[in-house]
Parts: structure tokens; C-alpha cells; sequence
């Protein structure tokens, strides 16, 4: 493996999923996504809706991969917990992530701003929630995918101003 390479772990949150009574497209798509980026997925699983479950699988896989991408649960059912579960456990909370994903999601659908996931830093590791439906995996993911390599390295400890280039946005 490239030692420059970003480490990603998927999760995809789902009852249903993880029961084997829907086939996730959900944490494949952040997969696909995250290739773009050049960006090594080195696990994926399924785990359900249980804040204690995601709590303590943040945990352990922030101790392995860069960046930890979580797919659904960021819903209004009483069973979406993710962004919960993911405050739980973060160091500190990157707000502008997900407002400008819920602002991005809006061009699509109203229902964006429904939409609670989080991002975060726990330890050297990068989490982002992004919502549970393959179509606004790819929109959310998309939007925010220029900025990963940035965030990592700087969670990592660069020293590298952050200066804005007027060549990205």
C-alpha cells in the first residue's frame, strides 16, 4: 500500500442491511466515489441501527483507516442515530461539512435540510455521515470529496499553510 495513500473504512447503517433483508448500493457507491480521490478502501461492513454498535465501531476503526465514511441514519425516524453516535465519540465536530452538503442537497431536493449527518475528528481519523439513499450518497460525497485529501493531511499534522488556491474552490 502507498503510504500517502488516504485509508478509508465505509459502514453503512441499516437494520434491514445488516439482517440481510436489503442489499446495501449505499456503501458501494461511497466506495466508487472515494477511488476518485485515490483513496484505498480498506473496509466495509453493515452494521444496524444501535448507537452503542456505530459508537463502537467508530472507535475501533478510527484506530486503523484516515477517513470513515458512514452511510444512512441520518434521518428523522426514531432509529436514525448515527450523527448521535458519531458525537459521541469525535474529538471535535467540522461543522462547514455538513452545511455545505445539506446546502449542495438542496439543488436537488428540499428535503436535504432533513437531512442531521455530522463530520468529525476522532484521533488522526476523518467521519463523515452522509445520508442512507445511493443517489444522495454520490450527490453528498461529491461535494465535499476535493477536501478530503486537505482535511486528512492536516488531521495528520501538516504544517502546510492552508492558504485558498484560486485554482479549486
Amino acid at each position: 500500500m502507498d503510504s500517502n495513500k488516504i485509508t478509508a473504512a465505509v459502514v453503512t447503517v441499516s437494520d434491514k442491511g445488516a439482517i440481510g433483508q436489503r442489499v446495501d448500493e449505499s456503501g458501494p457507491a461511497a466506495g466508487e466515489l472515494l477511488k476518485e480521490i485515490d483513496c484505498q478502501v480498506l473496509h466495509y461492513e453493515i452494521v444496524p441501527d444501535e448507537r452503542h454498535i456505530i459508537k463502537q465501531r467508530l472507535i475501533e476503526l478510527s484506530e486503523k483507516v484516515d477517513l470513515i465514511i458512514t452511510s444512512g441514519g441520518t434521518g428523522l425516524a426514531p432509529r436514525d442515530v448515527t450523527p448521535e453516535a458519531t458525537l459521541d465519540i469525535i474529538d471535535r465536530e467540522i461543522p462547514g461539512i455538513g452545511e455545505y452538503m445539506r446546502a449542495e442537497g438542496m439543488r436537488f431536493t428540499k428535503r436535504s435540510m432533513l437531512s442531521r449527518g455530522v463530520a468529525g475528528v476522532r484521533g488522526k481519523t476523518l467521519i463523515i455521515n452522509l445520508p442512507g439513499s445511493p443517489k444522495a450518497v454520490k450527490e453528498n460525497l461529491r461535494v465535499v470529496l476535493d477536501v478530503i485529501a486537505h482535511a486528512v493531511e492536516k488531521i495528520k499534522g501538516s504544517t502546510v499553510d492552508c492558504a485558498r488556491d484560486d485554482n479549486h474552490s
